[in-house]
């Protein structure tokens, strides 16, 4: 009954957060549901495409949540599930549904532009370069860790030498089968809707059939290559996919894609109820097993190591980026932006639950990854392992966890696009056509974009273990910054900010804290010769880990000084 009533007390308290003080919100910001978006008014066929509520939702809720919200929750249950369950809720409600609503706010009512625009009104140009650095260097790092997370669903060892379709494929050779479907599906997906004029419900139901025949066709015949060559695909892939007008497949893919998030939730929630009444399966995971684990202390491990599930820096960049571009009234940006936050904390809960559910044998070492343990505590809740409910149940959840990884990899890489060219464009200048000279060329968009993909795949490809620290560390610190932006764009304007306060200082000093651990412990070890001074990947993970304080350090000090003549003018 654990488990009943730790998911029912979430989604409840969850819901309060959404009614009242997402509501609250609203009011205070001056939400206008007359007022046109920059999806309406800037409409381009490329970017700027105004989407159906549900369309959107779908890719905004995919984009944001990923991987996250399932491997940060199950890696913090170390400390046990109240601290994770607490962190989750007020995470949630307070602090990161505040910086994604916040963000897409701001964006829609500055021409769906990024939090690099934003924080050039408040804070100054300087500010906006430093940020764009600090969010691109943040970018490498999201395009790595889920380049890496991908090809490892793709392609296991056996899988080595071979080339092309297979029969009797294994999971790996299934889930790329199924994802490489899922490309053509959303392609065919947006054309029915988007130049056929076939309407959304309709659409739906053959996209949902579509997935269905997809997922037989992967389980019969699946497809297998070396790694190298998944990760020369995945690059290839989200190169082309951030280039192309987003209803071609960004919009319809995500969309898609969210139908297996919230039948996997769905799948889980009902688990965990008959799980209350049949004792199917037992939840192992203690309340609290102490103050310090083997991922460090409560503080600050517990509040970097759970990022997405209760705050995660990535998705103001989502907000900012390619949701406020297609939102079509700002009616919805309390359900788009906040709503979406709310319902990946309550995933990151169901997370906490599933590993809950295999504690034994997660704290023994018997899963390889978190998403692993995540399938497995699920399918133990319908049957006994091995059994033919229990492997169709873990594969089908594997394959949601990869199929959401490659979605964040594709909003991740056009957001580098964006950003990218916007670090070299003057204020005049709209886009890389308007620049001169050598900036034309690196504000080109393909020119930005291959570059981030073939750092982000170099990075990948090497499975660095140190990318998946500082990507928890550096993802909550642009949370941090990104409230601080929204908080000084709002202070601009005249509206109400002071319910940004509490959670910028404390997402700020968290994460710098966090990330000046890391930088103290390389250099003992590499200085006492423990790690080896010469190893690439400690130097890697030092440098950029005092980067991040250091840009970091230098936006808080603007911020600073913004904040302080916003108050004298009052």
């Amino acid at each position: 009954m654990t488990a009943l009533f730790i998911i029912l007390a979430a989604i409840i308290l969850l819901a309060l957060g959404y009614r009242f003080y997402g509501s609250w919100l609203e009011k205070q910001w001056g939400i206008d549901p007359n007022k046109k978006t920059p999806a309406v008014e800037m409409e381009d066929g490329v970017d700027y495409v105004a989407a159906k509520p549900a369309v959107l939702m779908g890719h905004h809720f995919s984009s944001i949540a990923g991987a996250g919200p399932i491997n940060g929750p199950i890696q913090a249950s170390v400390f046990g599930w109240v601290p994770v369950f607490l962190w989750c809720v007020i995470g949630g409600i307070f602090f990161g549904g505040l910086q994604d609503f916040g963000s897409l706010f701001a964006s829609v009512r500055n021409e769906g532009k990024s939090v690099g625009e934003i924080i050039m009104q408040s804070m100054g140009k300087r500010a906006k370069k430093l940020f764009i650095i600090f969010a691109l260097l943040v970018l490498i790092l999201v395009i790595a860790s889920f380049v890496n997370v991908v090809a490892g669903t793709f392609f296991t060892a056996a899988d080595a030498g071979q080339f092309g379709f297979v029969s009797n494929p294994t999971g790996n050779q299934t889930t790329a089968m199924i994802s490489l479907l899922f490309i053509v599906l959303a392609i065919i997906y947006g054309i029915l809707t988007n130049r056929a004029g076939l309407k959304v419900g309709p659409a739906t139901v053959i996209g949902i059939i579509g997935i269905a025949v997809a997922v037989v066709i992967g389980l019969n015949c699946g497809f297998a290559m070396s790694r190298t060559a998944w990760i020369v695909f995945i690059g290839a892939y989200i190169t082309i996919a951030s280039l192309v007008p987003v209803w071609i497949l960004l919009q319809p893919r995500d969309y898609l894609s969210s139908f297996l998030l919230y039948g996997m939730m769905a799948l889980a929630i009902i688990g965990i109820v008959m799980c209350a009444f049949t004792n199917q399966a037992t939840f192992e995971l203690p309340a609290f097993t102490g103050w310090s684990t083997k991922i460090g202390s409560l503080f600050p491990a517990l509040f970097i190591t759970v990022a997405c599930g209760a705050c995660s820096g990535f998705h103001s960049l989502i907000s900012t980026g390619t949701s406020s571009k297609q939102l079509d009234t700002e009616k919805n940006a309390k359900a788009i932006g906040y709503g979406s936050m709310l319902i990946e904390s309550a995933l990151g809960i169901i997370s906490l639950i599933a590993v809950g559910m295999v504690y034994g044998k997660y704290t023994n070492g018997d899963f390889g990854s978190p998403a692993a343990a995540f399938a497995a505590g699920i399918a133990t809740m319908f049957g006994v392992e091995a059994s033919t409910i229990y492997n169709t149940i873990y594969a089908l959840l594997t394959l949601a966890v990869s199929v959401f990884a490659l979605t964040s990899l594709d909003t991740g890489t056009r957001l580098s696009r964006f950003m990218f060219s916007e670090l070299f464009l003057k204020e005049d200048e709209e886009t890389y056509k308007d620049a001169t000279g050598a900036r034309k060329v690196l504000a080109h968009p393909l020119f930005g974009t291959t570059l981030m993909v073939v750092v982000g795949c170099i990075l990948g490809g090497l499975s660095l273990s140190q990318i998946w620290g500082l990507f928890g560390a550096a993802n909550q610190l642009l949370a941090g910054i990104a409230l601080m932006a929204v908080a000084a764009w709002l202070g601009e304007v005249g509206k109400n900010n002071k319910m940004f306060y509490i959670p910028m200082c404390f997402m700020l000093i968290a994460t710098i804290t966090s990330l000046c651990i890391t930088v103290f412990k390389k250099v003992s070890a590499m200085a006492q010769g423990a790690e080896g001074a010469m190893a690439w990947g400690n130097w890697f993970q030092l440098i950029f880990a005092l980067a991040m304080v250091v840009l970091a350090v230098i936006l808080v000090i603007e911020g600073i000084g913004t904040f302080k003549k916003q108050a004298a003018k009052k």
